[in-house]
């Protein structure tokens, strides 16, 4: 099913009307920069990965439609694949070698205006105050279809349901900050630099760390001297 078919901005519509003020009354207690998402066009959001809940609590506060890349074992899942597949998010078989597919997937989407969202981490981390090491798929998208990177840092949701957290816990708070979009246009075209890509990624990550007050402890590159 097509990502921008009208079935899936009428279900992703019907996700928002529904989950909104459910959980933005329960959990999400502050929201900012909000603006900073374009009302249009294409553009890559990026954030830090700590809950299932992630995903959720941001697609009832986003503006538009994001579309995110999403581990395959979701698409399988009893309670989790109608919703993969009725809003649309993009398959990634994590133990497949080739990703060519979701690379192809990826180009799609941005080449429709669409936004593509992204944990750099590719999976949840356990920690609740440190991020994991990020993935440069970020950077070689951004670098590749010359489109923004909107930052995004998630506080709260590691312990509303966290890998160790059986069910949701109710009495939890969380807050989304939005970060201004990241233009990368003096390497455009330069996706295949292993440390072009490095460079940007840590860039991104470092706006994260901030939005989301986690640290991030893997900087291999000196961003003083570049």
């Amino acid at each position: 099913m097509n990502s921008d078919s009208k079935f899936i901005a009428f279900t992703y519509f019907v996700l928002r009307a529904i989950l909104r003020p459910i959980i933005k009354t329960i959990w999400i207690k502050k929201t900012t920069g909000i603006q900073h998402i374009p009302t249009k066009g294409p553009a890559i959001i990026a954030f830090n990965h700590q809950s299932f809940f992630d995903f959720l609590c941001f697609s009832v506060v986003a503006p538009r439609n994001v579309h995110f890349l999403s581990a395959e074992k979701f698409f399988y899942h009893k309670l989790w694949k109608h919703l993969m597949k009725f809003t649309g998010q993009i398959k990634v078989e994590r133990h497949v070698h080739d990703k060519s597919d979701v690379h192809e997937s990826v180009r799609k989407h941005l080449a429709k205006g669409m936004l593509v969202g992204i944990f750099p981490e590719g999976t949840r981390s356990p920690h609740e105050h440190e991020m994991l090491k990020a993935f440069t798929g970020v950077g070689k998208f951004t670098l590749e279809h010359r489109v923004p990177v909107i930052p995004v840092g998630i506080k709260g949701t590691y312990a509303v349901l966290s890998n160790g957290t059986p069910k949701l816990q109710y009495n939890k708070v969380v807050e989304i900050h939005v970060g201004e979009p990241l233009h990368f246009s003096d390497h455009h075209g330069k996706h295949t630099d292993k440390q072009i890509c490095q460079l940007v990624t840590e860039k991104v990550m470092k706006k994260i760390e901030v939005l989301s007050g986690k640290t991030y402890p893997h900087y291999e590159l000196n961003h003083d001297e570049q």
